[in-house]
């Protein structure tokens, strides 16, 4: 007897491709179908609170022995001086004080200046500069000490 040969023959394997079908975007009624209605529930009206008003700090009043000069219109840090518009006049040797946010300085006048030129005394209405020995800020209120 004789043996047969088996032989074996080899699959060839193909590469199928598969086409994906686009899915079509659901119909409105399917869509309507689909979501859920959810109970109404009666909630009670929110009572209002009322939120605190802020309000602005009380301003400095001055006290009975000060004369308002004016505001600060601008201060120069590097050498210490203010420089204000007088509301009223203004002599060397009298004592000012100075009032602002984080101001509270009082002195006595030692140097005073318009345009760059010494002075003794200043008018209503004149620009000074006045040295001060601490820091100020534009807006500060400059009031005369009687």
């Amino acid at each position: 007897m004789k043996k047969k040969k088996i032989v074996k023959k080899k699959k060839t394997v193909k590469k199928t491709v598969k086409k994906t079908k686009k899915r079509a975007a659901p119909s409105k009624k399917k869509l309507k179908k689909s979501v859920k209605k959810k109970p109404i529930v009666k909630s009670k009206p929110k009572k209002s609170v009322k939120k605190p008003v802020k309000t602005a700090p009380p301003s400095y009043i001055p006290a009975a022995n000060e004369v308002s000069l004016g505001e600060v219109e601008d201060y120069f840090g590097h050498i210490g001086v203010i420089a204000l518009t007088l509301k009223d006049k203004l002599n060397l040797g009298e004592s000012i004080h100075v009032r602002g946010h984080t101001t509270d300085i009082t002195q006595k006048i030692n140097s005073m200046q318009i345009d760059r030129a010494a002075i003794q005394n200043a008018k209503k209405g004149d620009s000074v500069g006045i040295k001060i020995e601490g820091k100020c800020r534009k807006g500060d209120k400059v009031f005369r000490l009687d």
